[in-house]
């Protein structure tokens, strides 16, 4: 089993990224559009290089270097936390299974900050079970025709491209999907924009009879499952790395505001209810933190069985973000729940990572499955 700590140079490597963060990144962030993708953005992510520490070497992927990048920005700016990892995420797959034409089209794109990436697996009948999925890719001439819809797809209707995920042998549940790169001005595409609690850029696809050709297969037909649950094996720690980063955050704030704020004749954390409650919520992240660089480094590695240990950070890490945020905001008080406050902010970010990329309850089912296999 693989141990885990930061070296030096990664240490570097975080406070950098965070400094960008702070200073170049995050004021682009709060002036974009709301819920839209902003591409201002994304483009001074890749002249910063940051975009292209998702693609080290063909055909691979530095799993604790992901998780680095998306913890030191989530304590800066969630927005482009996101926007970062979901270049990532809708690339990956080209990467990892594309045809050379795919890789030179995409890959140099995304890492310049040039084309806007999404992972389209999500359909309205067909979430956590992946394996049900409806949208059908029909034989055509030189390749398929897609039909169907998906939906709650982050980027969505804007992305540049879509790693889509299709059924091309009916009744055969998870080894008769298969996995295809379209290009976001294909016919027959269309989609509309979803608005959530916490603004964010997602929507909804409609494929009508949307034609790709052979050479946009991403794989073998019929296994493009595998090739989303590597995907999802590589991020699935990095949601938890997001998660950490912005438990981070919120009890960095709940640590300025206990010793700052004068109750009782003194500072907060001079009450026992609450130092403890700092105490439990300080354990927690560092024990998330650990769980999700174990995870992301045994990937790194080369180690098998790598869905359970993923599973694992992911959950812990997004569970433990959630009762951070929610334990800083009650030592903040009613201050914490105003429109524009951090902790205001976080509140909203923090639930759906619990849901995206499997839900909690789903991460226990592979656990457990794992435990047996």
């Amino acid at each position: 089993m693989t141990a885990f700590s930061l070296t030096p140079d990664q240490q570097a490597f975080a406070a950098e990224v965070r400094k960008i963060g702070e200073e170049r990144l995050r004021p682009l962030a709060e002036a974009g559009r709301e819920g839209a993708v902003n591409r201002e953005l994304i483009k001074a992510m890749g002249s910063f290089g940051l975009l292209a520490k998702l693609f080290p070497g063909e055909r691979e992927a530095a799993a604790v270097d992901l998780c680095i990048l998306r913890e030191a920005l989530a304590t800066r700016s969630t927005e482009a936390e996101t926007a970062l990892a979901l270049q990532g995420l809708g690339t990956y797959p080209v990467l990892q299974s594309g045809q050379q034409e795919q890789l030179e089209k995409w890959v140099p794109a995304v890492a310049a900050g040039d084309a806007v990436a999404a992972f389209a697996l999500t359909e309205p009948n067909a979430g956590s079970d992946a394996a049900a999925l409806e949208l059908v890719a029909e034989p055509d001439t030189d390749g398929w025709r897609l039909t169907g819809e998906k939906i709650w797809i982050s980027n969505a209707p804007e992305a540049d491209f879509y790693t889509v995920f299709a059924r091309t042998t009916p009744g055969a549940g998870a080894r008769g999907v298969s996995a295809f790169v379209v290009p976001a001005d294909r016919a027959g595409l269309s989609g509309e924009h979803i608005d959530l609690i916490s603004p964010h850029p997602i929507g909804r696809l409609v494929f009508d009879g949307v034609p790709v050709r052979s050479g946009e297969l991403l794989g073998e037909l019929d296994r493009g499952f595998g090739v989303a649950m590597r995907t999802l094996d590589l991020f699935r720690p990095s949601v938890g790395a997001f998660a950490v980063g912005m438990a981070q955050s919120a009890l960095d704030a709940a640590l300025t505001h206990a010793g700052e704020r004068i109750a009782f004749g003194g500072p907060l954390k001079n009450q026992q209810s609450v130092s403890h409650k700092l105490a439990e919520m300080a354990m927690r992240v560092e024990a998330a933190r650990l769980l999700v660089y174990s995870a992301a480094s045994a990937y790194d590695a080369g180690e098998t069985r790598l869905a359970g240990r993923a599973a694992m950070a992911k959950l812990f890490a997004t569970e433990t973000a959630q009762f951070v945020v929610d334990s800083a905001i009650q030592i903040h008080g009613a201050r914490a729940l105003q429109r524009g406050h951090l902790l205001e902010h976080l509140y909203r970010e923090v639930r759906a990572p619990r849901i995206y990329e499997g839900a909690s309850e789903v991460q226990l089912t592979i656990i457990a499955r794992e435990l047996y296999r």
